[in-house]
């Protein structure tokens, strides 16, 4: 059934609020959930069918949702931080009565009968679910039908493809992702938006298609570093079903980004091994004349275990993937890309030590990386090898510059302050494990000081 809601005036400067200003202006009255949340349904109408962002939709259901928040705030209910604000989910997360496929044919038609936690906190929260975003297969590397808003010749990543681009192109405030290697950074780099993905455990995956029980990270994908950490301030919980959820005080990431930073930070910038033989020459030439703006903000770094990282990174993940999708394989393989196939045959191919190597001497290598934010403000690097490749390359593009610090299971945020050939790339800062409040302070303080040289 087609959408036709009558577009009403402002509607399109409705679009371009992000979460927080969403959220101050509804709470203020200044517009209401139902209204902001009728622009992003026209946004997706005028624009969804070029861009492919959004796997499941359901208007009324949104719609409805809206207006129960809108009365909640005018009857003088307690109101959640995020009350009447849209949020777009990637379709891997479980969302009761409504589909969740997983990017994938074998999950057709899949209605889960309960919400994940994140879905949940975010219900609590009083966000209104607008939709599912399109996934890679199983949320791996296979290109799913999504184009990159900015230019729809070319990829928007992978694989949280469809929650980058509904960002991007202002259908949404703001969208949650996964990473298991690039899934959250890559495709806000090539879509130039913010992306982050917080510290291994922060946010509870119960309820997430898992394919790397060690690797797995919920991630958010917004306009602004304040988003960021609203999201995950709202996200943020022990999760005893999770076994990489660890007991913390609640954090209140969104009063630290906020802060000034007490000391103008200073970045260790690290190119790792990847710099030679993965960077293009036009995100080398951007990423150094950014080093060089930021003058005494920098001292380049060696990271001489970044290829061990990104080594072990690789052969977790293969592992991890065919034990988790080995039975679905099993059960219906010529429901299956060939390229998915492949990959878990190499998967099953990876010794049983070296995987057990690999697990274990992640602590050993972080020491190095641990050692590195205590002396720095935080690692600043490349969030992707360049701009976002063509979709007839056939690829989503390489995680080589992300992998290693899931791995590592640390946060990072990509910020967009680069551009090549018309395409945007981000820059990448890296923090300490728990950390996550520090790192996003000094994003935005990144982010502003680039803007103040412009």
């Amino acid at each position: 059934m087609p959408l036709e809601i009558e577009l009403q005036a402002g509607m399109s400067e409705l679009t371009h609020l992000t979460a927080t200003a969403a959220a101050d202006a509804i709470r203020r009255g200044d517009t209401t959930s139902e209204a902001l949340v009728s622009a992003c349904l026209n946004r997706i109408a005028a624009r969804d069918g070029e861009i492919g962002a959004f796997a499941h939709l359901d208007p009324g259901q949104a719609l409805a949702d809206a207006r129960r928040a809108d009365n909640d705030r005018r009857s003088g209910r307690g109101t959640g931080p995020l009350n009447g604000v849209p949020i777009a989910l990637k379709d891997i997360i479980d969302t009761a009565g409504r589909p969740t496929e997983n990017g994938s044919a074998i999950f057709h038609g899949r209605r889960p009968m309960h919400d994940a936690a994140v879905v949940t906190t975010l219900k609590n929260a009083g966000a209104v679910i607008l939709g599912k975003t399109v996934s890679t297969e199983l949320a791996l590397l296979t290109p799913a039908r999504t184009r990159n808003p900015l230019n729809t010749d070319h990829t928007p990543g992978g694989s949280s493809a469809g929650s980058a681009a509904a960002v991007a192109d202002h259908m949404v405030p703001v969208a949650i992702g996964t990473q298991t290697a690039g899934s959250v950074l890559r495709p806000a780099s090539y879509c130039g938006i913010y992306g982050f993905k917080p510290t291994l455990g922060l946010i509870p995956r119960s309820g997430i298609l898992m394919q790397s029980h060690t690797l797995d990270t919920v991630g958010v994908l917004a306009r602004s570093v304040e988003d960021l950490a609203l999201l995950a301030d709202v996200m943020a919980a022990q999760d005893p079903f999770d076994a990489v959820s660890y007991a913390r005080s609640q954090p209140n990431l969104l009063s630290i980004a906020r802060s000034a930073s007490p000391i103008p930070p200073i970045f260790a910038v690290v190119r790792t091994t990847a710099w030679d033989t993965d960077a293009t020459a036009v995100m080398k030439a951007a990423f150094d004349e950014l080093i060089d703006a930021l003058g005494d903000h920098c001292e380049v770094i060696d990271l001489v275990s970044s290829g061990d990282a990104i080594e072990a990174q690789r052969i977790v993940q293969l592992a991890e993937n065919a034990a988790y999708y080995g039975p679905l394989i099993k059960r219906a393989p010529e429901l299956f890309s060939d390229g998915l196939k492949a990959r878990l045959a190499a998967g099953l191919a990876v010794p049983a030590h070296e995987y057990v190597d690999a697990v274990r001497v992640r602590d050993d290598l972080y020491g190095v990386i641990d050692e590195i934010t205590t002396n720095y403000s935080a690692i600043l690097t490349l969030a992707a090898p360049g701009p976002a490749p063509k979709l007839s390359d056939g690829i989503t593009g390489s995680p080589i510059f992300n992998g290693l610090w899931t791995y590592y299971g640390c946060p990072c945020v990509s910020i967009p302050l680069l551009e090549a050939d018309g395409l945007p790339m981000g820059a990448q800062l890296v923090g300490a494990r728990g950390d996550d409040g520090r790192l996003l302070r000094t994003a935005k303080w990144l982010a502003g000081h680039v803007a103040s040289l412009a």
